[in-house]
């Protein structure tokens, strides 16, 4: 399962409108963890409404990530975070010497 993290959010000081939120998706497997760091930007649009800043919760803003993402790109972050703790766990390049 993919855990979503909203790590910082950037604003307009005028009417707190968001615009651009920075997140992290990870998954761990056991003592396997892979994630990954994205940000999303949001243009303003007019007469629409705002959710006051101070009222705003991470799973609204989740949310906001995921449908900017779209299914095909949430999609896309889960079987990254999956593939890469499948490499993890079956390296395909190791490194070291023989000695």
């Amino acid at each position: 399962m993919t855990n979503w993290t909203i790590t910082n959010m950037d604003r307009l000081t005028a009417d707190g409108f968001v615009v651009t939120v920075h997140w992290t998706a990870s998954q761990t497997d056991g003592d396997f963890y892979a994630s990954t760091y994205s940000t999303v930007g949001f243009t303003e649009q007019p007469g629409q409404s705002l959710i006051p800043y101070d009222e705003l919760t991470e799973a609204t803003v989740v949310e906001w990530v995921k449908g900017s993402l779209g299914a095909e790109g949430v999609a896309a972050v889960d079987a990254a975070l999956a593939a890469n703790i499948a490499e993890q766990k079956a390296p395909k390049v190791a490194s070291g010497t023989p000695w």
